[in-house]
């Protein structure tokens, strides 16, 4: 077993990646990702057919080394890269995967790369959306679209990713239904949902759609409040939570096992237990998750004050 290296002394770039881009041997390009991260660089990258996604984190040499590695790659030289910093290495460990897919949709025989709609700079996502011959669906899961959404934009108000082929051929299809088709334009948090999400409605015959470049954090970071069609925060895939314009950290806290975000309503729930669960979760909790929970909130909290990072937090949750 490999071991770990120490966290880095200087300041942790943190870089979230994903491109659709095909990938004939995944396995040399699992060995090849592997060794461009060792021995500093961790965090998690998916390797499928249909391309790569993940969040690495490292020294910032180390980051532009691993990056260059992976736009070398045919078909990467357009990879999209978000960037942040981190005071302290937020990962425990190192791991590149192989999977059906790097965003799990259920449909693994899209082919994003080819069959994706129309990219949206931030600067022209207003003009779209505001035309009423546009029809705007939100492809994040229900939690997320609780916390923020753009203004006038349909929830299919799933679970999870995988249940949006579902929702559209039940009832989205359904909003389509027109003697002059209207034009579709969808969004999420960082581009790679709706960019797979206009795949599949490409697929299902439908051709005039369009999505957001970079998602909403890039539409946050880059349009000037006062200009702004978002409503509310933007939930993160990260210990932030959720991220208001500018990308300035958001309000909602979590305090629950399941990371999902709970608002000053929830917290006043009767379901609502710190640290265990929420009026989203609580059914699904057993006694042994509840004191399981209770134990790694604890320990969290502990490791909190001493001012160390404790490896049984609970990880937010890919998006997906």
């Amino acid at each position: 077993m490999t071991p770990t290296p120490p966290p880095p002394s200087a300041p942790v770039r943190v870089a979230a990646l994903y491109r659709f881009a095909a990938i004939a041997d995944c396995e040399t390009v699992r060995d090849q990702l592997d060794a461009l991260c060792r021995p500093d660089v961790r965090g998690t990258l998916l390797v499928a057919h249909e391309g790569l996604n993940g969040t690495i984190a490292g020294p910032e040499a180390s980051i532009d080394r691993v990056l260059a590695g992976i736009r070398a790659l045919p078909g990467f030289a357009a990879l999209d890269v978000k960037f942040a910093d981190a005071a302290v290495m937020p990962f425990h460990r190192l791991k590149v995967r192989i999977k059906p897919e790097i965003v799990t949709m259920g449909q693994p025989d899209l082919d994003p790369a080819v069959e994706a709609g129309t990219y949206v700079a931030p600067a022209d996502w207003n003009a779209l959306i505001r035309d009423p011959d546009v029809v705007l669906i939100d492809t994040r899961n229900d939690y997320e679209a609780a916390v923020g959404a753009f203004e006038g934009a349909i929830q299919p108000n799933t679970r999870g990713f995988r249940d949006f082929p579902d929702w559209f051929r039940a009832e989205g299809r359904a909003l389509l239904d027109r003697p002059n088709p209207p034009r579709v334009a969808m969004y999420c948090t960082g581009g790679i949902r709706c960019e797979k999400a206009t795949a599949f409605l490409r697929a299902e015959g439908v051709q005039d759609v369009f999505h957001l470049q970079g998602g909403i954090l890039r539409y946050l970071e880059t349009t000037p409040e006062a200009d702004s069609l978002w409503q509310g925060e933007c939930f993160v895939f990260d210990e932030r939570v959720a991220v208001g314009h500018g990308l300035t950290p958001g309000s909602p806290g979590t305090g629950c096992g399941c990371r999902m975000p709970v608002s000053e309503a929830g917290r006043a729930s009767p379901l609502y237990v710190e640290g265990v669960c929420c009026d989203r979760c609580a059914d699904s909790r057993t006694e042994a998750d509840r004191a399981r929970y209770l134990e790694r909130a604890k320990q969290v909290e502990i490791a909190e004050r001493r001012g160390v990072a404790h490896i049984g937090a609970v990880q937010p949750p890919r998006e997906d």
